[in-house]
């Protein structure tokens, strides 16, 4: 194989997950911050998704065409889940 598609490859390897185990505890994060349950119930919900959101993150990844595509799937999500994690966060601590 050539050098340009193993690079490729780990791209997509490290968007996986890298970028997958951040989309997975943002998603948790938010998750438990904005259901309307109890804290409890709210924290297992999210802890319980966010393997789905893993696994999602992870196919994603290897079923685009280009690792740029894979990056930017991953990190745009996350950057909304962070966002509305800091809203969460902050709405909470008021």
């Amino acid at each position: 194989f050539p050098l340009s598609s193993r690079l490729a490859v780990t791209s997509r390897l490290l968007a996986a997950v890298v970028g997958g185990y951040m989309l997975a505890s943002l998603a948790s994060v938010c998750l438990t911050l904005w259901l309307p349950i109890s804290r409890a119930d709210a924290v297992v919900t999210g802890m319980m998704s966010s393997f789905v959101f893993y696994l999602l993150a992870v196919l994603w990844c290897f079923a685009c065409r280009t690792a740029w595509r894979a990056w930017a799937g991953v990190m745009v999500p996350s950057a909304l889940l962070a966002t509305l994690a800091g809203i969460g966060f902050w709405m909470a601590r008021t």
